[in-house]
């Protein structure tokens, strides 16, 4: 197994096409000038030690230097074994409220992105626990399944906006039953459900979704990320205001924080509300909620002893160099006696 680690440096490849036109364009024009010089008859006379064969080797050596940088600069890493380790955690699920509501500027720098950087900042206080992903707006999709990857799971966190759905609403039910199918292990007795979310515009009754849920052993917190105060809804384009959202009675929306409707959603989801404002005191938060709870051992496959193999291509680059400076463009004595392109008549 190997991995690789600046892929974009591959790019650097690039350089020796260029080289070898370039190459063949000097080499045209000196042959042009050459004959303007003097005859080939005289050329071979006054310089009878030329080799043409010795300056396309020496672009060959420096293509493959060139080569053995790019290799060093994006630096494979190869894998030597998979380990089944025992990690202990609990499943957290996040569902992530995606709707055009969450684009509301009342916290910096929106409520969307400031529930990605809290989601984010819960993932990196995790230490054995899996955790999924659930976004919704008028609909809920799955984002990330179940997972110990935290790594790729930022990556799609980090993906996630307004664009994703269609359908506005905020579809908190569909959301929590979703969740309920992310949870694939029967033993695991602490499943944990963080819904970040305005809360506003919710549709349809929770109710009875929240109850299913915890019958299934699933515990529900809510983050609310806005004010209650509210602000109008941007909607730009290539990070430009375009103009904010307006109703069908053309008058501005002003979306506002619902504290009500998590409130109640996290007190029949057996959790708590929990204000997402200040992103320290709610990692602090879920840490604690997440350290009381018993964690169940289960196995987890991962690669190790993954090592860097960029001196490899380092060293091969610097000795090619070493050698196209010591390589002249003149022949060899035992190669002019073999006489491999037929000189000597």
């Amino acid at each position: 197994m190997y991995q690789l680690e600046q892929p974009i440096y591959f790019y650097v490849l690039l350089a020796i096409p260029v080289l070898a036109l370039l190459f063949f364009g000097v080499l045209v024009w000196r042959r042009s000038a050459q004959k303007r010089f003097a005859e080939t008859g005289l050329l071979k006379k006054l310089s009878p030690n030329r080799s043409v064969f010795k300056a396309v080797l020496k672009v060959i050596v420096l293509s493959l230097a060139l080569a053995c940088f790019s290799f060093a600069l994006v630096n494979p890493k190869i894998g030597t074994k998979i380990e089944t380790v025992k990690r202990e955690g609990v499943d957290v699920v996040f569902a992530l409220d995606v709707s055009k509501s969450m684009l509301a500027e009342d916290i910096a720098p929106n409520r969307l992105e400031k529930s990605k950087q809290l989601v984010s900042q819960i993932i990196n206080s995790l230490a054995g626990d899996r955790i999924g992903i659930i976004g919704y707006a008028g609909s809920a999709f799955p984002q990330v399944p179940i997972t110990t990857d935290f790594s790729s799971a930022k990556l799609f966190l980090s993906s996630m906006s307004t664009d994703m759905v269609s359908s506005q609403g905020t579809a908190i039910t569909e959301a929590i039953s979703m969740a309920q199918t992310y949870y694939n292990d029967a033993e695991q007795t602490n499943r944990v459900l963080f819904i970040i979310s305005d809360g506003e515009d919710h549709e349809g009754s929770v109710d009875q979704t929240v109850e299913a849920a915890t019958q299934l052993g699933i515990k529900i917190y809510t983050i609310g990320v806005g004010t209650e105060a509210g602000a109008p809804i941007p909607i730009k384009r290539n990070g430009i205001l375009q103009y904010y959202k307006r109703n069908e009675e053309n008058e501005q929306v002003i979306t506002k924080l619902d504290v009500a409707t998590l409130q109640q959603i996290a007190s029949e989801g057996n959790g708590e509300y929990i204000d997402g404002t200040n992103t320290k005191e709610v990692v602090d938060t879920v840490t604690a909620i997440l350290n009381g709870m018993d964690k169940k051992e289960f196995e987890a496959k991962q690669f190790t002893d993954f090592k860097d193999q960029f001196q490899w291509f380092l060293g091969g680059a610097l000795f090619l160099l070493l050698l196209d400076v010591l390589l002249l463009e003149r022949k060899t004595a035992w190669l002019k006696k073999l006489n491999l392109f037929n000189e000597r008549t």
